[in-house]
C-alpha cells in the first residue's frame, strides 16, 4: 500500500467513525430498525439459512434487532471469533442468553458452540467504516475479514459478503488495494446495492 493510499484511508476512517459516532441514540435505534427491514427485503433472504453478523461497537449500525428477527425467521445466527495467534475469523452460533467473553479488542464473542468455518455461512454481514456505490469497502484496518476471505476461491462454497453501514458512511470513492475483498452487496438503513 502506498503511503498516500494509507494516509487517505486513515483520514477517511477518522472522518467516518466520527460521523457515525455523532448519531444520536434515537437515530441509531431508527437506523437499526430500518436496516432490519432492508435486509429482510433482500433477494435471497427466504432461501438463506445461516448468517454471520457482528457485535456493534464504536457507532456501527446495530444489528441486534436484525439478529432477533433472523432467529424468529428460523435462520442460524453466528458471530465472529478471533482465531488465536492469527488475523482471521471463525464463527460461533449466537442466541439471546449466549455466554459471551470480550476478545482482545473488547468486543464480545460467543464462548460456546461449535466453531464454524467461514465458507459454511450463506451470508456474512460485514461492518463497514465507509463504502462507495461500486462495492469499495473501508473497514477498521485490522484486515480480519480480508485475511479470512482471501482463500475463498478454493472453498467448496462461497458465502455472500454483504457490507452494512449507516447511509451517512457512503463516500464517492474508497481507495482499494489488491487484497481488498469485494462485496456482493451493501445494505444501509436507507437502501441496498447489489454489486
Amino acid at each position: 500500500m502506498t503511503s498516500t493510499t494509507a494516509q487517505l484511508k486513515q483520514q477517511l476512517r477518522r472522518q467516518l467513525r466520527s460521523r457515525r459516532r455523532a448519531l444520536t441514540a434515537h437515530q441509531q435505534r431508527f437506523a437499526a430498525q430500518r436496516l432490519t427491514q432492508q435486509v429482510v427485503r433482500s433477494p435471497g433472504y427466504s432461501r438463506m439459512r445461516s448468517v454471520a453478523l457482528y457485535w456493534a461497537t464504536d457507532g456501527e449500525i446495530d444489528v441486534y434487532p436484525l439478529m432477533r428477527r433472523l432467529l424468529r425467521d428460523g435462520k442460524g445466527v453466528y458471530l465472529p471469533v478471533l482465531q488465536p495467534r492469527k488475523i482471521a475469523l471463525w464463527f460461533r452460533p449466537w442466541h439471546p442468553g449466549s455466554t459471551m467473553k470480550a476478545n482482545r479488542f473488547g468486543i464480545p464473542e460467543p464462548t460456546s458452540g461449535r466453531r464454524i468455518l467461514p465458507w459454511a455461512m450463506d451470508w456474512v454481514l460485514l461492518p463497514l467504516v465507509g463504502f462507495d456505490d461500486q462495492g469499495g469497502r473501508l473497514g477498521m484496518g485490522g484486515g480480519f475479514y480480508d485475511r479470512t476471505f482471501a482463500a475463498r476461491v478454493r472453498w467448496p462454497r462461497q458465502p455472500r459478503l454483504i457490507g452494512v453501514a449507516h447511509q451517512c458512511q457512503q463516500v464517492e470513492r474508497i481507495p482499494l488495494e489488491s487484497w481488498d475483498i469485494p462485496l456482493a452487496a451493501v445494505v444501509t438503513d436507507q437502501q441496498q446495492w447489489r454489486l
